[in-house]
């Protein structure tokens, strides 16, 4: 199974709002890569929900509730979306503070590759964020 982060910034789409919407549509990726990623995710895929600008945590796991399609809110067929579910809140977030300074995530995307919106997340990577949130 692969793992994944997904960002969003909390006053556009929090947390708090997928556990209570139960489920939502991931759109407006514009970017190649994050598309990419969108595209290999896997029904029932587990991902880290991180709280981007305010907060700047991992507050939480969703699932892949659907794999991609078309994006609603474009006709340009280059645009797909995913639909997640939210899975469990963390006990504890995880601040880019701690995952900065935690060398064993020194490689992670969300280190070197700050700005993308939907990331890959290796597995010793998401057991490390396990650990750091109280889950292990």
């Amino acid at each position: 199974m692969a793992y994944w982060l997904i960002k969003s910034e909390p006053f556009k789409y929090s947390w708090d709002q997928l556990v209570k919407d139960k489920q939502t549509f991931w759109d407006g990726v514009r970017n190649y890569a994050a598309r990419n990623n969108l595209k290999a995710m896997k029904k029932g895929e587990e991902v880290l929900f991180y709280h981007s600008n305010e907060g700047v945590e991992i507050v939480g796991i969703a699932k892949v509730a659907k794999e991609f399609y078309q994006d609603p809110t474009t006709e340009d067929e280059a645009w797909v979306v995913v639909d997640f579910k939210p899975f469990k809140k963390l006990k504890k977030p995880v601040t880019l503070v701690q995952v900065k300074a935690d060398k064993r995530l020194a490689n992670m995307d969300l280190v070197r590759l700050g700005r993308l919106s939907v990331q890959s997340v290796k597995e010793d990577e998401w057991n490390i964020v396990m650990e750091l949130a109280g889950e292990k």
